[in-house]
């Protein structure tokens, strides 16, 4: 696919387009989903069908073409760069990566090299996920993450997996970011030498300043990622 010239898009000053899952939740501040999450000008476009079961549990690759499709759509509306709404399409980077034109960040999980490049000698990354026995070695190595990297996920009856596996339940922040922390102070007890935590969900950013507050822990996730992506397609200039 040839990228539109300058002025040939039928949409000017994009930078990232977000591939979405078929959700019907609601998508608080500070999520992938939410737009007033974005300090730029972001496009969506819904893979209909790749609900959460179907991504975080199933087979993302049955899904491929559509989010390449989708994913083309974007671009030719005048993004320069994809991202998606669930971590657990790291298992498709590079796949994505060789079908677009543009660059690709499919998933949080891309940072877990680069943050554990810059802690102290003995300190690790520790992952908080949506569901720690559905992220696998093959999501791991798909992105290059260590397998042994310690992982903690939300509970499968708790409320943030209702509500965000698409299974309806109130979202009740409080509520939500009450179980988040208590995940990540269970992982950051597990495993002591957790010198940061990489929040692989898209869902869990609203709660990143909870998650540092309650661990002590330097916090990533999406957004912050997405931010620096964004920056590097459209570099500040300071003239």
């Amino acid at each position: 696919m040839t990228l539109p010239g300058p002025g040939t898009a039928p949409v000017h000053e994009l930078g990232i387009g977000v591939l979405m899952l078929d959700t019907h939740f609601r998508r608080l501040p500070g999520d992938v989903g939410n737009a007033r999450t974005w300090p730029f000008p972001v496009q969506f476009r819904v893979v209909r069908g790749a609900d959460p079961a179907a991504i975080v549990h199933g087979s993302p690759e049955v899904f491929l073409e559509p989010f390449i499709a989708a994913a083309l759509d974007l671009v030719a509306c005048g993004v320069r760069g994809i991202t998606t709404s669930c971590g657990f399409l790291a298992l498709l980077q590079k796949e994505l990566a060789a079908a677009l034109p543009v660059p690709v960040a499919t998933s949080s999980l891309l940072q877990a090299p680069l943050i554990e490049a810059m802690l102290p000698a003995g300190q690790q990354v520790g992952i908080l996920t949506f569901a720690a026995e559905a992220l696998s070695p093959r999501h791991l190595a798909a992105v290059g993450v260590r397998a042994e990297t310690p992982i903690e996920g939300l509970p499968p009856d708790s409320l943030f997996r209702r509500v965000y596996g698409n299974r309806g339940g109130i979202s009740d922040p409080a509520e939500l970011e009450r179980e988040v922390v208590a995940a990540a102070r269970t992982l950051v007890e597990r495993h002591p030498n957790v010198g940061a935590i990489l929040c692989e969900c898209t869902n869990l950013p609203p709660h990143s300043a909870a998650i540092a507050a309650a661990t002590g822990r330097p916090v990533f996730d999406i957004v912050g990622f997405i931010e620096w992506f964004a920056r590097g397609l459209s570099p500040q200039s300071y003239r």
